[in-house]
């Protein structure tokens, strides 16, 4: 099946508002789910729905295989070792793990992106000196000063693969070999946005990568559950950011002793059912080509820019260009402050599901927008007819309001 005729695989997507079917563009904040996804979930719960790893029966064991089996699929997908992947809530908590387990200093530079997520900034500033890399003036990522800042010698660089409000897609590899040949510093990728999408999988046994984390929810799987990919040799070193049962090997009076990675890290019973919906994501995901994905996503992509380009009272955020973008959209509309209503409309009057606010960006949305976006993001389930109905439907808004 290609991605074209996908759309019958979402549940949701079958639902009526006051008779009308739901254009679901906010992709980019949570990925609708396929049944397969739903189906995996509800076998665990019906079949077993046991504790895994501790148990010496039959169900435990059983569960305890599959909860390991997507360990391994998805080490198989990222190019890495079974035990470099760790499991953990989602993107947020991987940053977070990682932020705290490197023992930095509050004078230990790190260089960020403006355009990056929150958990992409906020625990790296706790921890060190977080210094940013802006915009270029075509609304891309500005090369020049990143360069400038690797001079300082970081300790960590953090990229982000695909920004949540630009959509713009990072040469991650490029910058990675930069940042290791000008001071051997630690990478860190947020692929929470990239992931997703096959034509942007991530070999880390091909790329100078210390740490990739992402979601499950942005990839067609549920929440609660996401992963941080981490170099072996760079993983055995960070301190776990949770201590408790199931990361260590033994605790008597006087100490303990920690278990070997991964598993130090996953304290505490992890959310089986939503890893084994993660597996399942996968596996749906992998049927896609990166030649389809890519050229499904361009289209989207063009529909989006196009769409926002013919009409003035509407500004996009980042670059105006097909190439190494995703489908996200984030809009400002001139004369419009307060765009909650426009987003409530499109949803009640018109069954458009889109997002307002700053996206957990605000330093780039306030930079480039000066206050609050409309995005809308786009993924394999939907068309540029849907776009298109996006755009019509805030006409007739902006009309009606005399903006």
């Amino acid at each position: 099946m290609g991605i074209e005729n996908c759309r019958v695989d979402f549940p949701v997507l079958e639902r009526l508002i006051d008779g009308q079917s739901i254009t679901y563009l906010d992709s980019a904040a949570t990925a609708l789910k396929p049944r397969s996804v739903i189906d995996a979930m509800s076998n665990y719960y019906l079949q077993s729905g046991v504790n895994i790893h501790r148990g010496k029966y039959y169900l435990s064991e059983e569960a305890s295989d599959a909860y390991e089996r997507v360990r391994y699929s998805i080490a198989q997908y990222l190019g890495a070792y079974g035990n470099e992947i760790v499991f953990t809530k989602g993107t947020t908590e991987a940053l977070n793990l990682v932020a705290y387990g490197l023992d930095l200093q509050k004078d230990d530079v790190v260089v960020g992106f403006l355009d990056s997520h929150h958990a992409q900034l906020l625990p790296w500033r706790r921890y060190a000196d977080l210094q940013l890399v802006g915009m270029n003036s075509e609304g891309g990522i500005d090369i020049e000063r990143y360069r400038e800042l690797l001079k300082l010698k970081p300790k960590v660089v953090v990229l982000t693969h695909c920004s949540n409000v630009s959509g713009t897609v990072a040469p991650i590899e490029q910058m990675a070999t930069e940042a290791k040949e000008a001071c051997d510093a630690i990478v860190v990728v947020d692929a929470a946005q990239s992931i997703p999408h096959p034509h942007l999988r991530i070999d880390v046994s091909k790329m100078p990568v210390d740490f990739v984390a992402f979601s499950g929810h942005k990839m067609l799987g549920p929440t609660g559950i996401g992963c941080l990919y981490g170099k072996s040799s760079v993983l055995n070193t960070l301190r776990p950011l949770m201590l408790g049962g199931g990361m260590v090997d033994w605790v008597d009076a006087e100490g303990s002793q920690e278990r070997k990675i991964p598993h130090r890290f996953e304290a505490g019973t992890p959310p089986i059912a939503s890893t084994l919906g993660l597996g399942a994501a996968l596996t749906y995901l992998n049927q896609f080509s990166a030649q389809e994905s890519l050229a499904h996503t361009e289209t989207l992509t063009k529909a989006i820019i196009d769409g926002a380009l013919k009409r003035d009272y509407l500004e996009l955020l980042g670059t105006k260009s097909v190439t190494n973008r995703c489908a996200i959209g984030s809009l400002r509309i001139h004369g419009c402050d307060d765009l909650s209503d426009i987003a409530r409309s499109l949803s009640d009057s018109y069954g458009i599901m889109c997002r307002t606010g700053h996206m957990c960006a605000q330093p780039i949305v306030d930079d480039q927008m000066g206050g609050e976006i409309l995005r809308i993001s786009a993924y394999i389930y939907n068309t540029t007819d849907e776009i298109e109905r996006f755009y019509m439907a805030l006409d007739e808004l902006v009309s009606f309001l005399g903006l």
